[in-house]
């Protein structure tokens, strides 16, 4: 007899529940931490598993991403001073081009080495880090002028 293969381990991110109405900033922490995960994670079945759960969060996501904040919630996203920090993209040299070759194969020939599978998962989990972290940043600051956005006054 052929035996199914189980996912036999559980992951508390796979269990974390979410629908249409679960807020932007959530869906965003949530997609950072299955896509973390799943770049960490050695077991190929979990390793599906979270994929397959990222793949439904983002989908939740992804069309809320050009919508404007709601105004009940812009009081979040408002500071008293200029954030000194921006989130960026900004893996080194050796980390990015191996990002750039693993794609290129991956759009030339439309098959993966588990290396280059890899370099994909862990391409996954920066830029969902870059995204949450640009979702959650401030886009107000609180002025003199009364609140502005914060591209306006950085110039």
């Amino acid at each position: 007899a052929i035996m199914a293969t189980t996912l036999n381990q559980t992951h508390p991110l796979l269990t974390v529940p979410f629908d249409d109405d679960t807020d932007f900033t959530v869906l965003a922490d949530y997609c950072h931490q299955l896509a973390e995960a799943q770049a960490e994670s050695l077991d190929p079945a979990l390793r599906m598993a979270l994929c397959g759960r990222l793949s439904a969060v983002f989908a939740l996501l992804k069309p809320q991403l050009n919508e404007p904040i709601p105004p009940e919630q812009q009081d979040r996203f408002t500071v008293d001073t200029l954030p000194t920090h921006v989130p960026r993209f900004e893996p080194d040299p050796d980390t990015l081009g191996e990002y750039c070759a693993a794609l290129t194969q991956v759009l030339l020939c439309r098959s993966v080495t588990s290396q280059q599978e890899e370099q994909l998962r862990w391409l996954l989990a920066d830029l969902m880090a870059f995204m949450t972290e640009e979702i959650n940043a401030p886009r107000w600051v609180r002025t003199a002028d009364g609140v502005r956005f914060i591209d306006e006054v950085r110039g």
